[in-house]
């Protein structure tokens, strides 16, 4: 899975696919359709294991599918000719001749190769944040459009194809929103002749999750491209799971709303708080820990009593710029006193990004990006969008609400912006380095592939929320400070702290990743740092020896921090999703052991 999902670079790399290096690739579904074999005499069907002895019938009906669609004979015979009896090549290529012939002026050579059509999975399989999780509540979109969907459906296929059967125009107009008509034809045949649309649209995306999940089992354990049995089977229960896993993955835990810990810049308390440290927590050495607000059931409670009974302090770093990021912190630092990070970033998506506001919809209200994540939108899903909005143009005014709601779905889950007209695309790397607080081209350069800078921006502090909270050092220690920093990543605190203006006089950077180790020694050395950087790569090497030789070395850590691995806890986590049990993340308690043991040992030297 690593090497699938690194992206690490080689000689061999074709640079022509670089937009595509960050999508993992998915294992083909399993729908049975003798349309997805070529004819070669005879055509094997795979839902019945039965051979035919011509291929003529199967051709018929390949071709008559399209016709009930409504496409023309024409161009459906155009599409077979450039793509063979793919159907996701065709039906791909019929609606870009669609699109091309309301835009004459952008047709390309009639040589091109027609792209697939994938589907939304397609845009990532490295989600390592539940999407519905890290929606802003300010900018949750209403179910009621649910509501209007079929309305609007209707109005949309009574205007055309009147002689068409409604299960015929539904599979037609859900083909022109750009889904593959065999996983629209499976739904249809699953969920019923009188399915809601919306309950179509919910079907087709839990196939999609469930494809995107194979890729995280082992190999001995991915069920044979022939066992349709079982994808079906895993398709159809997998809402079932998601209800489950949402009663069972409740936070017991209250998470305040407005999120705002102990307090926020922008936004005021209803009352003055204050907290009572137990006394063995109170420092210094001080300590901060940072974790998915919204983990499994009981993981904050398990994470309180290890670090000394304190109440987590809950905040999204939508009130600090323009995306959301909902985190837990446990520290013992001060509440009193906290300034933020000067001048205030851009807090939304307008003002982040002026240029966007010429071409965005009325219909689209976001002002907050949902959570970053590890990686980001394909290229094929921004085209996606494109056609089905390209399809809608015959619209007067705004496109149909179902429409609507498709496109803002992937819009928020994937935080893509309007850059043109009918046009979306996903952040790119330097954005994606402003929102999280970081230096133009931190992690650029040096050799790190594209696809590893995502990875490690996803996986890194909002630099303004944490130096908010690590303001108050800046009195305490005026003359600099020593840094214990765990699973430093790519140098979130030391650049809070550096931006606080807090000299870095010793950090020692723990990090298992070469690449974010090679970004924070850059850093490190592109600011002109005085003090030194020590770096380790396993935190597992951080024994009482080694330990108790450092704090000797440098006169002992002012401040622990770190934020072990959230692989086990976050919600989009279907397979290893086992908390602090799980393989990465109970590298919590590693953390523990090393705050007690700098604590213990620092205590022993003031005796």
């Amino acid at each position: 899975m690593d090497n699938n999902f690194s992206g690490e670079d080689n000689d061999s790399i074709d640079w022509d696919t670089e937009d595509e290096l960050e999508i993992q690739e998915m294992p083909d579904a399993t729908f049975s359709s003798c349309t997805n074999l070529r004819s070669v005499g005879y055509h094997t069907v795979s839902g019945h294991r039965e051979a035919r002895s011509s291929s003529e019938p199967c051709q018929s009906k390949f071709i008559q599918q399209f016709i009930v669609m409504g496409f023309p004979e024409e161009s459906i015979a155009k599409a077979i000719e450039q793509n063979g009896e793919n159907e996701g090549l065709v039906l791909d290529a019929l609606l870009t001749f669609k699109a091309l012939e309301d835009s004459p002026e952008e047709q390309p050579s009639t040589s091109t190769q027609m792209e697939p059509c994938i589907t939304s999975d397609d845009s990532s399989s490295q989600y390592n944040e539940n999407f519905l999780d890290d929606v802003s509540e300010d900018d949750s979109w209403s179910s009621d459009s649910d509501n209007c969907v079929n309305s609007a459906k209707q109005s949309y296929l009574n205007d055309d194809n009147c002689s068409l059967s409604e299960n015929e125009k539904t599979l037609l107009f859900l083909a022109n929103m750009g889904y593959p008509a065999e996983e629209a034809s499976i739904a249809m045949e699953r969920c019923g002749p009188e399915a809601p649309f919306p309950e179509l649209i919910d079907f087709m995306c839990a196939a999609q999750m469930a494809r995107e999940e194979d890729v995280y089992l082992p190999e001995d354990e991915k069920p044979k491209l022939n066992s349709g049995g079982y994808k079906r089977k895993m398709y159809n229960e997998l809402r079932v799971k998601k209800k489950q896993r949402a009663i069972t993955d409740e936070e017991p835990i209250h998470l305040p709303r407005p999120m705002i810990g102990f307090g926020v810049p922008t936004e005021s308390l209803p009352a003055v708080v204050k907290r009572t440290l137990p006394e063995q927590a109170i420092g210094p050495p001080f300590f901060y820990y940072e974790n998915v607000a919204l983990a499994p059931k009981g993981v904050w409670d398990t994470m309180t009593r290890f670090l000394y009974d304190i109440e987590p302090e809950f905040v999204d770093s939508k009130y600090f710029c323009a995306t959301a990021r909902k985190r837990g912190y446990i520290h013992n630092l001060p509440i009193e006193d906290r300034f933020p990070l000067l001048p205030l970033p851009p807090r939304t998506i307008h003002e982040a990004f002026p240029l966007t506001k010429k071409w965005w919809p009325s219909w689209d209200t976001r002002t907050k990006l949902n959570c970053l994540q590890t990686s980001i939108g394909s290229a094929r899903l921004a085209d996606r969008i494109r056609k089905a909005m390209k399809a809608m143009e015959n619209f007067d005014s705004e496109p149909p609400l179902m429409v609507q709601k498709y496109v803002l779905d992937e819009c928020r889950k994937w935080n893509l912006l309007w850059v043109g007209r009918n046009k979306v695309s996903p952040l790119e790397t330097d954005e994606f380095e402003m929102l999280m607080g970081f230096p133009r081209n931190h992690t650029r350069g040096g050799g790190i592939s594209r696809t590893d800078r995502y990875k490690s921006l996803g996986n890194s502090f909002q630099v303004d929320t944490v130096a908010y909270h690590l303001s108050v050092l800046k009195d305490l220690y005026p003359n600099g400070i020593n840094v214990l920093s765990l699973f430093s990543g790519i140098g979130g605190a030391e650049v809070a702290l550096y931006r606080l203006g807090i000299p870095l006089n010793n950090v020692v950077a723990v990090e298992i990743s070469e690449v974010n180790r090679n970004i924070l020694r850059s850093w490190w050395e592109q600011t002109n740092q005085k003090g030194n950087l020590i770096d380790f790569h396993d935190i597992q090497q951080l024994n009482g020896d080694v330990l108790e030789q450092m704090i000797d070395s440098i006169g002992g850590f002012d401040l622990v921090i770190g934020g072990s691995p959230c692989n086990n806890l976050t919600g989009s986590n279907r397979v290893t999703r086992d908390g602090l049990e799980g393989k990465d993340s109970s590298l919590f308690y590693d953390y523990v052991r090393i705050v007690d043991l700098v604590k213990s040992i620092m205590s022993n030297r003031r005796v």
